[in-house]
Parts: structure tokens; sequence; C-alpha cells
């Protein structure tokens, strides 16, 4: 027997339930499943939360389907990012302004699709006063994405022009937010004119679309001045144009591969196995001529250097940067038609689920 009071379910033996969207194992995006289970005792150094929104990221979806390179072995709940109140504090936690009833945002390595989470105190910070628990919930996985590519790896700097690819999506409309405050000069990709429109009436006035022209648009709209960073999550000619186009001592910051986006529900094998072996290859020797280089990095791995993590996660939360954008919301329940959406590649800003 299950009794729910208010947003909490408790079964027999008095745990508290909650629901979550799980996978049994990744291979297919239509394995996920909403099921409910209970939830253990707190751990001291962490807090508990009620989930009020999750963001959606790309890596979910390549988790799912198992193309990305942290999926967890078995049964795992996706999700890398969440908003919603503190419920609970674990006895060794004290963090200054974490609190019972404190409106929170957060990361958390897998496992954020769900109405509830335990999740280390180190890993969640207060949204700022005015924020939608949609917008918490928008703000750390892409921001911590872009401040790493730009910041730590990029090098970037006033007057520094930097191309943002996907310039529309959570990471690109957050990059390109960070270049303006620091005074770099952005450009923007993006994969459709709609999506060049909207970057234009936030300000962006130096956008193209990635189209059987991109490189001769580059060009055009490059005319001579120099490149010197480029953020790249497409891949395959669109990246190899783009290190092209670097001037040198330029850095391309490389951090995913949409051109693998997968079927509705499983990966598209054979056409990606013939992107994969037309990937583009850089050779050490031609780059030390060039004086151009290449980094990459993936976002769950940081999660290992806890020091690193938490200093970046306190850099981008002071950084005074404006909400960002969520394009679209899907109830909890709607999660599968969520990740769907996103998959298509249209959205403009954050797909978001609300608990």
């Amino acid at each position: 027997m299950r009794v729910r009071t208010g947003a909490h379910s408790i079964d027999d033996n008095g745990s508290m339930q909650r629901r979550a969207w799980k996978t049994e194992k990744a291979g297919r995006i239509d394995r996920l499943r909403l099921v409910e289970e209970s939830l253990g005792p707190l751990t001291d150094d962490s807090v508990r939360v009620r989930v009020r929104a999750v963001g959606l990221n790309f890596a979910d979806i390549f988790a799912l389907v198992g193309l990305y390179s942290a999926t967890p072995k078995g049964p795992f709940v996706p999700g890398l990012e969440f908003s919603g109140e503190v419920l609970e504090l674990g006895v060794s936690v004290d963090r200054p302004g974490i609190a019972v009833g404190d409106r929170v945002m957060g990361c958390i390595r897998f496992g954020g699709y769900a109405d509830h989470l335990e999740v280390p105190a180190t890993q969640v910070r207060r949204i700022p006063d005015g924020w939608s628990f949609e917008q918490g919930a928008a703000y750390l996985a892409q921001t911590l994405t872009a401040w790493y590519a730009l910041s730590t790896l990029g090098d970037v700097a006033p007057g520094r022009r930097v191309l943002v690819h996907s310039a529309a999506g959570g990471v690109g409309l957050q990059a390109m937010a960070l270049c303006r405050a620091l005074g770099a000069l952005p450009i923007g990709t993006v994969s459709g004119e709609h999506k060049k429109r909207f970057l234009e009436a936030r300000g962006y006035d130096e956008v193209i679309v990635r189209d059987a022209r991109f490189r001769a648009r580059l060009e055009q709209l490059l005319a001579g001045r120099p490149l010197h960073l480029v953020l790249d999550a497409v891949g395959g000619t669109v990246q190899r144009r783009s290190f092209e186009a670097l001037a040198p001592t330029g850095r391309m910051v490389v951090f995913g591969a949409a051109e693998y986006t997968p079927g509705k529900n499983r990966p598209r094998y054979l056409s990606s196995l013939w992107k994969y072996l037309r990937r583009p290859r850089y050779d050490p020797l031609w780059m030390i001529s060039d004086n151009r280089s290449i980094l990459a990095f993936n976002l769950i791995w940081l999660w290992e250097d806890q020091p690193l993590f938490d200093r970046l996660m306190d850099e981008i939360t002071e950084f005074d940067l404006e909400p960002p954008h969520v394009g679209k919301t899907f109830p909890f329940a709607e999660a599968p038609a969520a990740l769907q959406y996103l998959r298509g590649g249209t959205s403009i800003g954050k797909v978001v689920l609300t608990c």
C-alpha cells in the first residue's frame, strides 16, 4: 500500500517514494519507463531536493542510445541538471546559503529525471532571485560547458573573435552571452533561418546559416579578419572548414558531435559508420607548422576533479548573466516526447521538464 501526502508518496515501511524515468539498459530511447521507487536514508554530505524542473541535454539522448562514453552500465536514470526546493540536509552539510526550503539548482552525474533527488551539497547552488525553476534547471550544465570551453581551454580575451556553432542552442546561447560579457566578438552559426532571426533579435549581428555554402559564407563574413577560437559540437565538414579558417595561434574546442544524432529510437548505424570513417583527422605535425591547435572535453568527466568542478560552479553562479532562454517546456510525464522534440534539432534555447 502507498499513500500520497502533498508531493510525497509513502510506502508501507514509511519510506518516501519518488517517480523517475529509467531505462534498463542503453541502446534505444523507447526503453525509457516511468517508475516509482523508494528513497533510502539521506547521506551525511547530501541534500534532498523536491525537483520542480529538469533540464534536457543532447548528452541524455546519446546516453540512452549508448553513444555516450560515460553511459552507465545496466539500468540508469538519465539527466544532468535540475532545480527545486531543499527538503532535507545531511547531518554534516554546512554550506552558507543552503537551508531547508531554499530554491536551488544543481548538477548531477546522471539521475536527474526524477521528482526527488539526493545530491552532494557541493553540487547545488541557490537560484538567483527573480529566476523561475525552469530557468534554474536551464543554467548550470550548458553554462559550465560554455565557460570551461571559453575560459579554461579557449583562453578567451577581449577583442578575440569566436565562432560558436549551434549558437541558438542551450550551450550556444550561453557561449554567445559570455563572449559579449567578456568583450570577445562572437560569430554564431545555426541550422536554419528562424534561429538566425532569433539571434539577430537578441542583438547578435554576425550570424550565418550552416548550409552547403558554409565555407564561402564564413570567408565572406570574416573578410580577412582573424578568427581566434572555435567552439564546436557539430563535427564533420563543418568542423574541418572551421579549423581551416583559424588564424595562427587559433584554437578549436570540441565538446560534442551532433552529426551523430540518432534516429527516433536508436543510432543510425550505417550513416554513423560512414561519417565516422570520413571524420576530420588532424596531424600534430601539421598543427605545429600551422600554429593552430585542437582541444576537446566531455563535461561529465569534470566531476572526477571535484576542486575544479566546485571552482567552475562558483565562477558561473557569480557571473552576472541574464537568465537562460527556455524555449519549450513539457510536463514531467511527457519526457519521451520532450526528448524527441530536442532530438529533432528545431529547438531554440533549453528544453525543460516541469514537475
